[in-house]
């Protein structure tokens, strides 16, 4: 009997360190994490997301966080190939893509990753001059991204993208490329006002020419207007006098050849169907055929008989 509270003490005090050690190897692996688990000091295998229980005082565990993340590139001078003097930084973003060598392959990746990008940039800058520098961000920036991204491959990390935050020169040149760029706008100014008086006065030449040869033809139109409205007059009156005077003007004539025949005291036979009858106003007492001879002066007009 007096065994059992040994028992009890030697059952409860296993009881505690298999607690103890369950929850030693008991490891919780968030999402964005990869767990490489260590037996020994020697890597064993990966573990995901989850729980994952290793083998207590045995195994060990590295957490590798997967996300893509961001190292800032600090300042620093460089020299422009035109040996203008400037102040680069820059960000590198990158991603862990296999978690085994980003762990065994570099010691510190943010520290060599960004002694990298310090160096590659001041061999970027320096083959170029001030303007192609501060012209040509997106190349730097991609070069860069190139280099990194091919040294880090062996590192178990890809370089998504590098940004070049700011370049900034000297202030006396900054001062410089200020007066220049603003003797720059003025010119622009100048020869875009020279251009709009141009295109004014080549505008305005226009319109009075066209204005002239709308004036000159609406007065070529206007006269062949009136030149066919007097032609259309002419014919209209002709086609009247033909139409409404010639039988009298032949009448007329023939009282003229009368007359003057009459005149000489010569006998002129009228038909009874001549127009002269009606003229005369004989056709009521003239036979079928009369003869008219002049009178004598002193009684008047021939008479019928």
């Amino acid at each position: 009997m007096p065994e059992l509270p040994f028992f009890y003490l030697f059952l409860s005090v296993f009881a505690i360190v298999g607690l103890m050690a369950l929850a030693k190897g008991a490891r919780i692996i968030r999402q964005y994490e990869k767990g490489l688990v260590m037996r020994l000091g020697k890597y064993h295998a990966m573990a995901g997301s989850g729980l994952t229980l290793i083998v207590p005082f045995v195994d060990d565990m590295i957490r590798v966080d997967m996300r893509e993340r961001v190292i800032k590139v600090a300042p620093q001078t460089v020299i422009t190939k035109d040996n203008v003097t400037v102040e680069v930084d820059a960000v590198v973003y990158y991603k862990v893509v296999d978690p085994i060598k980003s762990q065994f392959e570099v010691q510190d990746f943010d520290y060599a990753c960004t002694t990298l990008a310090q160096t590659n940039l001041r061999n970027l800058i320096g083959d170029r001059t001030l303007d192609e520098t501060l012209t040509a961000r997106d190349s730097i920036n991609t070069n860069l991204r190139e280099v990194l991204d091919e040294a880090t491959n062996g590192w178990g990390v890809k370089v998504t993208r590098v940004e070049v935050q700011k370049i900034d020169p000297p202030r006396d040149i900054t001062e410089a490329m200020s007066r220049q760029m603003k003797a720059e706008r003025d010119k622009r100014a100048a020869i875009l006002d020279a251009e709009g008086v141009k295109q004014s006065h080549i505008l305005q030449a226009e319109g009075v020419k066209q204005s002239e040869i709308l004036r000159a033809e609406g007065d070529a139109q206007a006269r062949i207007t009136r030149a066919n409205a007097e032609a259309e007059a002419v014919r209209l009156v002709s086609t009247a006098a033909e139409s409404f005077f010639k039988e009298r003007a032949e009448t007329m004539r023939k009282l003229d050849v009368l007359n003057n025949t009459l005149g000489q005291n010569t006998k002129y036979i009228v038909p009874s169907n001549s127009s002269l009858v009606n003229v005369l106003g004989l056709d009521g007492i003239l036979q079928p055929s009369a003869s008219v001879k002049p009178a004598d002066n002193e009684n008047g007009p021939p008479q019928g008989r």
